[in-house]
């Protein structure tokens, strides 16, 4: 029997269009591995959202992986050595892997190469985080340039279909069950509302079809959260049950706004490039004057930081956000940028704090464009918003038609009036229920502006 090979997987839960599992299924038996190595990213291992995400992808995996004759087999702790001590129980000489740009799986990937062959390959983003390079021969920083480059390659190399079989090896090392991992939270299960999301690479090509009659008024409708034109695709890409190019060729000819759409997955792309220049971008300013800014700290803004997670700031648009975060894993993008604002600017708490309750709660929590859309929010990235353009969440809330979007996610504002329902404070509507706005926008501008000339 031939020696097996050892598959690797991490953010890749795929079998389609899989390069790492095309090249190991080339030399032979393949054994699929996900090691389960959560003190490798510390701070940034997974949060709560995502693991439950990861707990029904690999399900999904594993069955899919039976009807090709093969499994997957789990293990805990260290890739590298786990890898390395799964390599000489198989015999395998060889690990095939997608690469990974997250900073803790540079690292793994470098450990696991001075242990046993591993062999890295490109396929979780429209291009290889890297190659593009500016004219003087460095990566690039700002966004638009980048984009402007990367279409210069697309379309991407044409999506290859999934092996008819994978061949086995002799004998199955032994593997630990998916239970025994606890992924899934029980006392109490706060994940009922997770129930509208369907993990797996099945229902990721489901997902991306029923979004494909809708791609060419992506750009109407994405910023409209009562009527939501989002794709939904953002957890399946993030955990790689699709690749980018199969999301481009299924939709790149779709006409109308669909260009918009493809700039958000060029976007991953560009997180990717940062963080590769910026390893930790996700706990330190890339522009060192945000280290002056004075951010509030102490009882009063622990009260307020509370108070924004659970959704009770008095600004309805981001209360509207928040609880939808909780409930469901996952938030509409305009009202992303809303909430994230409110915190930094009207509350005047560090990003860092955001970005860890995001990454904690939601399910397609990624570390590049999490840090990355942090960063450009609070004005301290390479490529971010200037901290002196305040968003004013009350007048977006307008200007977006957030009406049925509030009623939904904030029950004590249902019976309000659109006339009212986007500051019922201000409109003498507020129910006794709902709370008191945590300060208004007038005096929150001039603390944040107030602030921020300290950065000077």
């Amino acid at each position: 029997m031939t020696t097996p090979t050892i598959l690797w997987l991490r953010r890749d839960l795929r079998l389609a269009d899989q390069p790492a599992l095309t090249a190991a299924i080339a030399e032979g038996p393949v054994i699929p591995v996900y090691v389960l190595d959560d003190a490798a990213a510390g701070d940034h291992a997974m949060g709560g959202a995502s693991r439950w995400w990861l707990h029904h992808s690999l399900a999904a995996l594993d069955t899919a992986l039976r009807k090709h004759g093969s499994r997957l087999i789990l293990r805990r702790g260290d890739a590298a050595a786990v890898l390395a001590a799964l390599a000489v129980e198989t015999g395998a000489t060889r690990v095939h892997c997608l690469r990974h740009y997250e900073p803790w799986w540079r690292k793994a990937e470098e450990a696991v190469t001075g242990q046993i062959e591993l062999v890295c390959h490109d396929g979780n983003y429209l291009g290889p985080p890297g190659s593009l390079t500016t004219g003087s021969g460095g990566l690039y920083k700002i966004y638009t340039p980048f984009w402007r480059a990367l279409q210069q390659r697309m379309p991407p190399p044409e999506p290859q279909p999934a092996p008819d079989v994978i061949p086995a090896p002799s004998h199955w090392p032994h593997g630990e069950r998916l239970s025994d991992w606890a992924l899934l939270p029980t006392k109490p299960d706060w994940a009922t509302g997770f129930s509208e999301w369907e993990p797996g690479e099945a229902a990721a090509h489901r997902q991306l079809v029923a979004f494909r009659d809708a791609a060419a008024d992506y750009a109407d409708t994405r910023n409209l959260p009562s009527v939501d034109g989002s794709s939904r695709l953002s957890p399946h890409l993030h955990f790689g049950e699709l690749s980018p190019a199969q999301v481009w060729h299924a939709l790149a000819e779709e006409g109308g706004s669909v260009d918009t759409f493809l700039g958000e997955i060029g976007w991953r792309d560009y997180a990717q490039t940062v963080i590769l220049q910026y390893p930790d971008y996700g706990t330190v300013n890339a522009r060192p004057a945000f280290d002056r800014l004075p951010w509030r700290s102490g009882a009063a803004a622990r009260a307020d930081l509370r108070a924004w997670q659970q959704g009770r700031t008095g600004y309805p648009i981001v209360d509207a956000g928040m609880r939808q975060l909780w409930v469901t894993g996952w938030m509409h993008n305009r009202v992303r940028m809303i909430t994230a604002s409110f915190l930094i600017k009207h509350l005047l708490i560090d990003w860092r704090e955001g970005e860890r309750w995001f990454w904690d709660c939601l399910v397609d929590a990624d570390y590049g464009s999490n840090a990355v859309n942090w960063q450009w929010t609070a004005g301290s990235g390479v490529d971010s918003n200037m901290f002196p353009r305040i968003m004013a969440p009350l007048t977006q809330s307008a200007k977006f038609d957030a009406a049925d979007y509030i009623r939904r996610w904030v029950p004590e504002l249902a019976k309000v009036g659109d006339e009212a329902i986007h500051d019922p404070e201000q409109k003498g509507a507020r129910p006794a229920a709902y709370p008191a706005k945590l300060i208004g926008h007038r005096e929150a501008r001039e603390r944040a502006l107030a602030a921020y000339r300290r950065t000077k």
